[in-house]
């Protein structure tokens, strides 16, 4: 009996699932130095949409990234099926150092960052003149967002076929801001100076002509337009995600969705000031702490001004946008 059972259990050892782990685990990783580099120029629920050479290559996001996340504007090295054929899918396997990274928090209070794109190099802040009005209190956060992030800041004012660019462009002068205005049909020319050959990416309210412009400037875009309540006096979101498109006369335009907060919880003063050299000097002469407000009792900068090192004008502008780090009205 005792054979007749052990020659039954030999004969189930054979069938036996192999251990785990019987190879042997290494530390060594695929190599993807010769993998080649594309841009992400749109996602759209875990789909990147990437373009190398001529190409147009849809790519999901390889395991071994774990969480690092993929924005629009990054540079990533992609293998797999990337002849863009229809139904192909490549795969994104490494991110490469990002140059620069625009980032916002939903608000001051937020501590989680949300980054917006990567890789540009202006920051095209769209404000319509009316319909809606301006809100300077989101131009100045942007602005900061941009110094921030080590961006060319530019300021474009569209409908001036309804409204006067003279109080906007007074306020910003002082700061060295760039300012173009735009109106509906309107000649571009200086627009598009200003963006040839550049990276820049669009930020503003909904309905201050952002996708309009992107129409106008790449006439096969083809992007959504939004109106404005008449009640509210604010714009309809039509765009939901950022999408990076090729400009006909050299460089790109990223159009992003339309925001109503720019939350600064990321930004740091000492960065801030960063961005002005004449005043960063001045500062050198500050008490430790010191956070260069209008209130602080021994701020170099209030010195400088007294000497004429530095315009008063460029003080008080510099100290608007660095207050609106801090303020919490409707901007």
């Amino acid at each position: 009996m005792r054979s007749v059972v052990r020659e039954r259990d030999d004969e189930h050892d054979k069938f036996d699932r192999p251990k785990r782990r019987t190879k042997p685990r290494t530390k060594d990783r695929p190599n993807y130095d010769d993998a080649a580099i594309a841009r992400v120029v749109t996602i759209d629920r875990g789909r990147y949409t990437v373009t190398l050479d001529d190409r147009t290559i849809t790519a999901m996001k390889s395991r071994n990234l774990g969480r690092k996340g993929v924005v629009v504007g990054d540079e990533a090295r992609v293998v797999g099926d990337t002849s863009g054929d229809e139904g192909s899918l490549a795969r994104i396997v490494e991110v490469l150092p990002r140059r620069t990274v625009l980032r916002r928090s939903a608000d001051d209070d937020d501590p989680i960052e949300r980054i917006i794109v990567a890789n540009a190099d202006q920051l095209v802040i769209v404000a319509a003149l009316a319909d809606p009005p301006p809100r300077a209190g989101l131009i100045d956060r942007c602005l900061v967002a941009a110094f921030d992030a080590g961006m060319e800041p530019l300021v474009c004012l569209t409908k001036a076929d309804l409204g006067k660019p003279d109080e906007i462009l007074a306020l910003f002068e002082p700061l060295g801001v760039r300012v173009v205005v735009t109106q509906q049909g309107g000649d571009l020319g200086a627009v598009r100076d200003v963006l040839r050959d550049r990276t820049s990416v669009l930020v503003g309210h909904s309905g201050v002509g952002k996708s309009t412009l992107v129409n106008a400037l790449v006439p096969d875009a083809h992007r959504s337009v939004s109106y404005v309540n008449a009640v509210t006096g604010r714009g309809r979101h039509t765009s939901t995600s950022a999408i990076s498109l090729e400009l006909p006369f050299g460089g790109w335009i990223i159009d992003t969705p339309g925001i109503r907060s720019f939350g600064l919880a990321h930004v740091e003063i000492d960065q801030l000031i960063k961005a002005f050299p004449d005043l960063q000097d001045a500062a050198r002469d500050c008490p430790r702490g010191c956070l260069h407000s209008a209130t602080e009792p021994e701020c170099a900068l209030d010195v400088a001004v007294g000497d004429g090192t530095i315009p008063a004008e460029r003080l008080v502008s510099f100290r608007r946008i660095l207050a609106s780090m801090s303020t919490k009205d409707d901007y």
